[in-house]
């Protein structure tokens, strides 16, 4: 627990000074056997990139340092709790620990809701605030069908 708290005060420290770098107020840390692997602040002004939250950007760095998509074994630690788009990152990474200091609400109150997009995921796509349109019959499922047969070669 005290090594969590010295993780978790090292991603507060990150966004506490990305403010004075034009970042935003959010830094994560991503930790593997007790070392720190990859540290980032959100990047969104900076770098005219939507995507480019602190949780996201670390993940990046600490899959090019591991050299997998697959962080089984590492924590992240977050300055806030992970934004929808960054928990669907921490979870296909296969990061099994994320240790986190202001939630969703404290964001909230900064500016930064995610409430809509929290709403919107449990929507049928067809109900979203967003036009999502399905073509069934558009060839896509051909893809799938390439994917399966090379998964299958490989392994027998």
């Amino acid at each position: 627990m005290e090594k969590d708290r010295i993780f978790l005060t090292k991603a507060i420290e990150i966004a506490s000074n990305a403010i004075s770098e034009g970042g935003g107020p959010f830094g994560s840390v991503i930790v593997k056997y007790g070392i720190i692997i990859s540290e980032a602040f959100n990047r969104v002004v900076l770098n005219n990139d939507p995507t480019a939250h602190a949780e996201i950007l670390a993940i990046r760095q600490a899959s090019s340092v591991l050299r997998s998509h697959d962080l089984d074994g590492c924590a992240l630690y977050s300055s806030c709790e992970p934004c929808p788009m960054c928990l669907g990152a921490i979870y296909w990474s296969g990061i099994k620990k994320v240790v986190y200091s202001c939630d969703r609400t404290d964001a909230e109150n900064a500016g930064f809701s995610d409430k809509l997009i929290y709403n919107e995921i449990m929507l049928d796509p067809s109900k979203r605030k967003i036009s999502f349109i399905r073509l069934t019959d558009s060839g896509g499922e051909e893809v799938f069908r390439k994917w399966d047969e090379k998964e299958n070669k490989i392994m027998y």
